[in-house]
């Protein structure tokens, strides 16, 4: 904006606001731009289209640079000590892993003692891997074990260690008036009271956390990082190695998977900083698969005790919640302001913290509601075969949006519920087989902010740029910026290169609450088109056309109503100077939207003499605003539906509570889903959703896991209310085994 100019007025929006990974929906005052438009469906060129990922090539060649590939000149490696045990005072003589061949650097990490299984207690860096951790194996560690609660019963025992210094239990939060909600479920004509449990699940990134901090001495620092922050990894950087955020590039080219716990430096890139700062010299520091099944973050646990009322007519009149979530060191995640998703009459919710010995739970792809959305659909679904009432109905009268209730019938008819034969009761078993289905539905901020600075760039030779430092998770986010331009310049995806992951490219946020989309977008389209703008007021005097006139299509500048008036588009690029044309262009609220919905339907399989249960077929509908990329968009939804069902039927952390150790550190004993368990899944968009870009990665995984417990009860009457669904718990819900 010029000096002088006046200055737009501004409004109120609702937008994820991400602290630490975990999102809150806040209010925020942006700018009110007036006449910035998506341009619509119908003269969508590239926008809303099946578009191939522009990365694509470099990933599936391998050629695409992630953090653990680079290799720098000098570079050494290192690795990190952890604690065995989950408490222990700790004792470190460093001296004979610097005494060995190749080791250059060794440093303390937890003089004062570990309070978790896994925690980092010393970093070692020398000339190879190998080097590496053979002096993590040569430090003279004294670990002396102290009592630890490392599970629920551990944690609520009489005379408990304490793991905090305010004890195990959180302060507690609740919501609503439980005197209300309990007199309302007293009068309830049908209750329903059971417990439902939700393991620790680890994020499982195919590339685990860590750094490589290319620090020679001097006044500059280069950090290669796994994370979903570029531009806010610079600043923590600086301060460990002594320089001005300025003088600290960070570079993301790829990275393997973040799901909410990849923010900050982390412990393990303090640590390379120290090393480098020490040394003068680069350091790759990665953790290995068994670190970061300890010490990297997870999603959290829940204990939920619920209690439901509803009338015969199928009102949902009464809820009273108890929640315990289990973040280890660290708080968890729940949403405790209401009962989740659902309109009751009356309700009370009570949510608290459990800390235990283990590392802190981080954010997992929306934090906190997949563990909401299991225990309420679970009561929900309970409620409505205890009345008799087909649960999709039963969902439908109680649904606050009509946007929920057209994707819940969406996804019931894409899994053939009109055609199921048991609707209000469990199936009946053929050879002990039965088939069945459930439901479950999620909801999600994913709006955008400010934050972004997006630069398009003109070249003479027609060449088209677009950068901004943020990151891509893999979502696809270089794809849709390149799109955004096109779009806008009138030109196929592939002539539009975008530039990201790199902190000179410009200021970016951080990719957390499913914001990176709306936040990104809105600020690609205000620089393409002030791009467009000013090339067109350059063009239309040497065209003779009013600048209003003149339209970017077809790789054409052309005036719209005089055909003959017509450039190509390297013929009019070749009317700029040699320093080209470029624009800066910012978040734009007009273009973004908050708030999504989504619905997902399972149809499973189980054999009631083994307890195995067979996904046979997911669907799931999402809405999301503007779909940039219809591809990327059936994909994210059918990840999601994938990451539930493994979360739902295989993943669980396991950790000994007598001998405090990891018996699932690995991707052999920590069971995640394969080709062999997933099963045809239907992803469908929401067409009648017609606002500006909304994020929608994160509310995929919410209610997938729900959906199939629900299915399985349909299927043959076990209600498992402790996830994961594995054989045993099936048998039991059966009673079939104790």
């Amino acid at each position: 904006m010029q000096d002088g100019a006046p200055k737009p007025p501004k409004k109120k929006i609702k937008t994820t606001k991400v602290v630490n990974g975990i999102e809150q929906e806040v209010e925020i005052e942006v700018d009110d731009v007036e006449g910035v438009a998506w341009p619509s469906r119908e003269a969508r060129t590239v926008l809303d289209h099946d578009l191939l990922r522009v990365d694509g090539p470099l990933k599936i060649s391998g050629r695409a640079r992630y953090t653990h590939d680079v290799r720098l000149p000098g570079m050494v490696w290192a690795r990190v000590l952890t604690c065995p045990v989950p408490s222990a005072e700790v004792a470190l003589d460093l001296a004979p892993a610097l005494k060995l061949a190749g080791v250059e650097a060794a440093i303390p990490l937890a003089e004062k003692g570990a309070r978790y299984l896994g925690q980092p207690i010393a970093a070692v860096a020398a000339r190879t891997p190998e080097l590496a951790e053979d002096g993590i194996r040569a430090i003279a560690a004294e670990i002396k074990a102290r009592p630890w609660a490392v599970d629920r019963s551990q944690a609520l025992a009489e005379n408990a260690p304490k793991v905090s210094k305010d004890g195990n239990l959180g302060k507690e939060n609740t919501a609503g008036d439980e005197g209300e909600a309990q007199a309302a479920l007293a009068s309830a004509e049908t209750k329903v009271e059971a417990t439902y449990t939700l393991p620790v699940q680890h994020h499982a990134c195919l590339e685990t956390h860590g750094v490589v901090v290319d620090y020679r001495g001097g006044e500059e620092a280069t950090i290669y990082a796994s994370t979903q922050d570029t531009s806010g990894i610079a600043e923590e950087a600086a301060e460990v190695l002594k320089l001005k955020t300025s003088q600290v590039t960070t570079i993301v080219e790829h990275m393997g998977g973040g799901f909410g716990g990849k923010f900050g430096l982390g412990i393990e890139g303090k640590a390379a900083c120290q090393l480098a700062k020490q040394l003068g010299k680069p350091v790759h520091l990665m953790f290995t698969r068994a670190d970061e099944f300890v010490t990297a973050g997870n999603r959290s646990g829940s204990h939920q005790s619920l209690r439901g009322g509803a009338s015969k007519d199928g009102r949902f009149v009464a809820f009273v919640g108890e929640v315990e979530k289990y973040g280890g060191i660290g708080g968890g995640s729940f949403p405790g302001n209401r009962p989740y998703i659902y309109a009751v009459e009356k309700s009370f919710l009570r949510v608290r913290s459990v800390y235990t010995n283990t590392d802190a739970s981080r954010a997992m792809r929306a934090p906190g509601h997949p563990q909401a959305s299991f225990g309420m659909e679970s009561l929900v679904d309970e409620l409505a075969y205890a009345i008799g009432m087909d649960p999709v109905e039963f969902r439908k009268k109680n649904l606050k949006d009509p946007v929920h209730v057209r994707h819940l019938e969406a996804v019931a008819r894409e899994i053939g519920w009109a055609e199921h034969p048991n609707k209000t009761a469990p199936a009946t078993l053929v050879d002990g087989v039965g088939v069945g289905i459930g439901f479950a539905v999620a909801t999600w901020g994913g709006g955008g902010r400010p934050g972004n600075q997006v630069t398009v760039k003109i070249e003479r030779d027609g060449s088209v740029t677009a950068s901004v430092g943020s990151q891509d998770l893999g979502t696809g986010t270089r794809t849709y910026l390149a799109a955004i331009v096109a779009e806008e310049l009138g030109l196929p995806l592939e002539a539009v290169t975008a530039r990201i992951g790199d902190s000179r490219l410009g200021a970016a946020t951080g990719s957390g609450g499913s914001t990176t989309t709306a936040s990104l977008a809105p600020a690609a389209k205000d620089a393409a088109r002030k791009a467009r703008i000013a090339f067109a007021e350059r063009l239309a005097k040497s065209m003779d056309v009013p600048v209003e006139r003149l339209r970017f299509a077809g790789e054409r500048i052309a005036d719209e109503q005089d055909p003959k008036k017509v450039m190509s588009w390297r013929q009019a690029c070749g009317s700029l100077g040699g320093d080209g044309l470029s624009a800066r262009g910012e978040f734009v609220a007009a273009l973004a939207a908050n708030g999504v919905h989504g619905a997902q339907a399972a149809k499973v399989r189980v054999d009631t003499l083994t307890g195995r249960v067979e996904v046979l077929a997911m669907a799931g509908m999402q809405d999301c605003g503007l779909p940039l990329n219809r591809t990327a968009v059936r994909s994210q939804l059918q990840g999601g539906m994938v990451q539930s069902l493994s979360y739902g039927l295989l993943e669980e952390r396991v950790i000994d509570p007598a001998g405090g150790w990891a018996l699932s550190g690995n991707f052999e004993d920590y069971k995640l889903a394969h080709a062999f368990e997933i099963p045809a899944m239907t992803a469908l968009i929401d067409e009648e959703d017609t606002r500006g870009v909304i994020g929608m990665a994160e509310p995929a995984i919410i209610p997938g896991h729900g959906a199939i417990a629900n299915a399985v009860y349909n299927a043959c009457g076990a209600r498992v209310r402790d996830l994961p669904l594995t054989p045993d718990k099936v048998l039991a819900a059966l009673g079939k085994v104790d």
